[in-house]
């Protein structure tokens, strides 16, 4: 017991668990904030942008949004916090600084090892009991904004944080590739729920990127486009949202 508590002094504990949770929190709402007012404005000349031909409802989501959000980042540092005995067994470290082009491979792997398990993830949420009790609660939203990328059944949320913290396990990344992995995949939470197709964003640079149509095709139907952002996954198993390839979501 004693050994189990000393670890909670080790510096790791800080600079993974704690300040990935940290990370996580300020990129989302740096992120969040500035694309839901551009979808709160709904200005003229953004509309060329949007995705959905329905105007945007008003939304009665912001506020619960932003609740279940803390809630969901309180459930999660627990559960990180409880986990770090488990987690400081990996090889994620806080050495020398990585060199640039170490810190770009692995982010590509990252991004196409969790965008392939969060496929599956999010395939099997969509059947019986965990769609009805956990799944549904984000499927409330069928016109996303931004601040809406967290409004989850707290399990979701810690089995989305779980899939993502994979990658960097799996290959003893740097702490600051970590960081910035999570601070990306924030952006790809926000940018997926935002409601416009930005030609700008980096998601969409990526080979089988689809940036924020991919996932807003998801919300507008439901089923299929099961993959975060990429539209390889949903392409080579099958399951592409009904209209996918026209790639223009109608008004119900």
């Amino acid at each position: 017991m004693a050994a189990w508590l000393e670890s909670y002094r080790e510096p790791m504990f800080l600079l993974f668990p704690v300040a990935a949770q940290l990370v996580s929190v300020v990129a989302f709402a740096t992120f969040a904030a500035p694309l839901t007012w551009i979808a709160w404005r709904d200005s003229e000349g953004m509309r060329k942008y949007r995705i959905q031909h329905r105007k945007p409802r008003a939304q009665d989501l912001v506020l619960p949004s932003i609740k279940l959000w803390i809630v969901n980042n309180l459930v999660m540092f627990v559960v990180v916090t409880a986990s770090w005995p488990l987690l400081r067994a990996s090889r994620v470290h806080a050495g020398a600084w990585p060199i640039w082009y170490e810190v770009l491979w692995q982010l590509l792997f990252f991004i196409y090892l969790d965008d392939f398990l969060y496929y599956w993830m999010h395939r099997a949420m969509h059947g019986g009991w965990l769609y009805r009790k956990i799944h549904s609660v984000h499927h409330r939203i069928h016109t996303p904004w931004a601040v809406t990328g967290h409004y989850m059944h707290p399990v979701e949320y810690v089995a989305t944080g779980s899939v993502a913290l994979i990658g960097p396990m799996m290959v003893g990344a740097h702490v600051l590739t970590l960081w910035i992995w999570i601070a990306f995949r924030q952006w790809e939470a926000c940018e997926g729920h935002c409601g416009y197709a930005f030609p700008w964003s980096p998601t969409r640079f990526l080979p089988f990127g689809d940036g924020a149509v991919h996932h807003d095709f998801h919300h507008a139907k439901i089923k299929g486009n099961y993959a975060g952002f990429l539209g390889l996954w949903d392409r080579v198993f099958g399951t592409p949202a009904r209209g996918w390839g026209s790639r223009n979501v109608r008004t119900r």
